[in-house]
């Protein structure tokens, strides 16, 4: 049987440091399951205005068009974020509102990983936000992992076995999840 494709993957971190543990994570996981998906990784976060519903619709600025289209195109997203003061960080809930109202996220494949000291507020707050707007099978594709600079090194490597096979698992549910939707009806 011919193997499929590489599978179209947008990457998010929710931090804007280029070495953060959520960019080395999406790093990780990259190398993970780079015989699974091509993984791009979106890092114009700070180029994107500041949302503004009437420029939802009309006059929609250029960057936040080339930011929805990156994600049309995608088959699935990919969400690590860190939590700031128990919530979302505002770049990244900026981004996300620029889809409501167009909804690139609605029954788009979606993982969310978040990486921090605790996490669980944010993490909570985001993963509602993922369910209003559609994200596909968000409830499988979600992942906490408190205290994560003990369990990703500097390199990028997960040193912590259970949140290896943690990844690992939601890497293939992931898949599972993109193929299901490619299958013809």
């Amino acid at each position: 049987m011919k193997p499929l494709s590489l599978k179209n993957i947008v990457a998010i971190s929710g931090s804007t440091r280029k070495n953060s543990t959520n960019y080395l994570l999406i790093k990780a996981i990259g190398e993970l399951s780079n015989d699974i998906f091509e993984i791009t990784m979106f890092e114009d976060l700070l180029d994107l205005p500041a949302f503004n519903p009437e420029e939802s619709f009309e006059n929609t600025p250029a960057k936040v068009l080339d930011f929805r289209t990156l994600l049309q195109t995608a088959d699935g997203i990919l969400i690590c974020t860190p939590e700031y003061a128990h919530g979302v960080p505002g770049i990244l809930k900026n981004a996300i509102d620029w889809t409501v109202s167009s909804a690139e996220f609605s029954n788009k494949p979606t993982v969310l990983i978040t990486a921090s000291t605790d996490g669980k507020y944010g993490h909570a707050s985001l993963l509602e936000t993922l369910k209003v707007i559609e994200a596909k099978n968000i409830e499988d594709l979600q992942l906490l992992i408190p205290f994560a600079k003990t369990k990703i090194n500097g390199e990028g490597k997960i040193t912590d076995e259970k949140t290896l096979e943690e990844i690992k698992t939601v890497i293939l549910k992931f898949k599972d999840t993109i193929n299901e939707l490619l299958l013809p009806c």
